[in-house]
């Protein structure tokens, strides 16, 4: 019975983790993108968008410690990459994101003369003081806010569902649907995010006296299946709205897609109400986020705290002014990069792989198809695109999947024979 509680617990618990107010633009775009096949992309953003962050999880059930994720390739590169992962979580991408959606779903709507300068002042002004001084307060408006974002939508879908805003219309703009929602899915960063929610879990657990690993496993399975369930009905349904608003609308920017679908279906009030909610819960992930790029990089530079929470604001208020559009643009490259390699490591340590050979060669692999990818895609850059058209599956977005597969029985042999041969020599050493 206990481990049937501590499992709902848990599965919600994760599911408000992984329910960020920001990732609910990317879904209704996606459907509106792809029209009819809106059942198939869902597919692609439900690997990297559900099943994936999931699988973080369990991967870092796997090694305890986020000093050890990417250990195996060098400790040097680890500092690196977690660097990386939480700057990206931060104030290159996810921050200055928070920000901007508030603009764009809760006071451009409802103050349509007021500065997004103006806006992004007072928005990560509050944000400062609230990290500087922690207070219980937002953490209680956060836990209000999940559950009535969450009845809305559940309104918002039901009656989507049931009196359509139209029909999903055939669209041939996109040719690959699923690799469409899988990259897209890359947006939610819940991926990166969940090797830095993997701490959070593994600390609530074994707080509550669940230290046996395979019971901490049993229970993560469970809690995930719970919030999948959740996601996918969220995540699906809105998916499904962009679908059926592909007959309605096209061209709407992201956020006002998903603001339209919310007037479409309950009206100005619930537009509003919905807005404000939305802003109110990326205000608590911006407090979240920034909290914890203080404190990671307060612990590996010479700054203090106070000092990084301060420029981290500073930044990301400066980014949020250009905008959610903006913003995402600038994320492709980034994420192009560090999404692979993210993928690498949470397949490997989920399966415990001991062959330092396969991380090193798999990440290199992972590195390098990444930025012969956004040389040819983003930047343009011919000599990149002979390569490039070589590879299968470059074209869908898996640039770096079948060489990742082809280069594991390579590594597994040169690390048997590596050891071959110093047993060899060993023995050749003692007959000495």
């Amino acid at each position: 019975m206990k481990m049937k509680k501590e499992s709902l617990v848990l599965g919600l618990a994760l599911f408000a983790m992984f329910f960020g107010a920001g990732n609910l633009i990317f879904p209704p775009s996606i459907g509106a993108s792809v029209g009819d096949r809106w059942y198939i992309a869902v597919l692609g953003f439900f690997t990297t968008g559900i099943g994936l962050p999931l699988l973080g999880i369990m991967a870092f059930n796997k090694i305890g410690s986020l000093n050890k994720f990417a250990e195996k390739i060098s400790p040097k590169f680890n500092k690196i990459y977690c660097s990386l992962l939480i700057l990206s979580l931060g104030p290159l991408l996810a921050i200055p994101r928070t920000g901007a959606t508030t603009f764009e779903m809760g006071i451009a709507p409802n103050f349509p003369t007021i500065s997004p300068v103006i806006v992004s002042i007072i928005y990560f002004s509050i944000t400062l003081i609230m990290v500087i001084n922690p207070s219980k307060i937002i953490d209680n408006i956060g836990k209000i806010l999940t559950p009535i974002i969450l009845l809305m939508l559940t309104l918002i879908i039901t009656k989507g569902i049931f009196f359509k805003i139209g029909i999903p219309i055939k669209i041939e703009l996109i040719e690959n649907a699923f690799s469409f929602g899988f990259l897209e899915g890359y947006q939610t960063m819940d991926a990166l995010a969940s090797v830095l929610m993997g701490a959070v879990i593994m600390s609530g657990l074994k707080a509550k006296g669940f230290t046996d690993r395979k019971v901490q496993k049993t229970l993560i399975i469970r809690a995930g299946i719970i919030a999948s369930i959740g996601l996918a009905m969220v995540y699906g349904g809105l998916l499904y709205l962009g679908a059926t608003s592909s007959s309605v609308v096209s061209g709407l920017e992201k956020t006002d897609l998903t603001m339209y679908i919310a007037d479409a279906t309950l009206g100005q009030i619930g537009n509003t109400i919905l807005g404000i909610c939305v802003s109110a819960a990326c205000l608590t992930t911006s407090i979240g986020l920034v909290t914890i790029v203080g404190e990671y990089f307060s612990k590996i530079t010479k700054f203090s705290y106070k000092t990084i929470v301060i420029l981290t604001c500073i930044f990301s208020g400066a980014m949020s002014v250009i905008g959610v559009g903006a913003i995402i643009k600038i994320s492709v490259p980034i994420l192009v990069i560090l999404y692979p390699i993210t993928i690498v490591l949470i397949m490997l340590n989920l399966f415990e792989v001991k062959n330092s050979i396969i991380y090193k060669a798999s990440i290199t692999i992972a590195i390098t198809t990444s930025i012969i990818e956004i040389g040819y895609n983003t930047l343009g850059i011919h000599a990149f695109g002979y390569i490039y058209n070589l590879i299968p599956f470059a074209k869908d977005g898996f640039i770096w999947f079948l060489p990742i597969i082809l280069i594991t029985p390579i590594a597994t042999i040169l690390e048997n024979l590596r050891k071959k041969r110093k047993s060899t020599l060993l023995y050749a050493n003692s007959k000495g």
